[in-house]
């Protein structure tokens, strides 16, 4: 998984802990602990999608646009992370006379696509108002296996 789906979820929670008060790129990159031109990057696409709002100047900065209940981390992983979790490399030729060889690349391919929806799936019945409640909390994340949220203490 890339860096950029923690970053976005990061920032989000932030903003949403902000109530109405902007942060710059700056504040965000101390609180992800990151430089603040990877932050701005996913602040542009996190901007560009709907999830924040700007305002230009000495005293300007970003704002949550929509409600922290509202924006599900399966959104945010499809947005900046999705295709990730699968290799950038598989092994295997597809016109190999081995049958392991010449089939691989399909079979993983479509195993790791199984995944991605599994793991989607899971991250949208997950909110950036959960993640900010469990911070709140000292509370780890996790999900019954009905799919209820489940809080555990960490």
């Amino acid at each position: 998984m890339n860096s950029e789906f923690t970053i976005a979820v990061h920032c989000l929670v932030f903003l949403s802990m902000r109530d109405e008060c902007m942060a710059n790129s700056e504040d965000l990159s101390q609180s992800v602990g990151t430089h603040p031109a990877r932050v701005r990057k996913v602040l542009s696409v996190l901007r560009k999608h709907g999830y924040l709002t700007t305002k230009e100047g000495a005293h300007g900065g970003y704002l949550l646009s929509r409600p922290s209940e509202e924006i599900k981390l399966g959104e945010l992983y499809r947005l900046v992370a999705g295709g990730s979790l699968g290799p950038n490399w598989c092994s295997g030729e597809s016109g190999s006379s081995c049958v392991v060889s010449s089939n691989m690349q399909d079979v993983m391919g479509n195993i790791y696509n199984g995944g991605e929806e599994a793991l989607s799936a899971y991250f949208d019945r997950i909110s950036i108002q959960d993640v900010k409640e469990r911070i709140g909390h000292g509370e780890a994340i996790t999900l019954s296996l009905n799919g209820l949220p489940a809080k555990e203490k960490s």
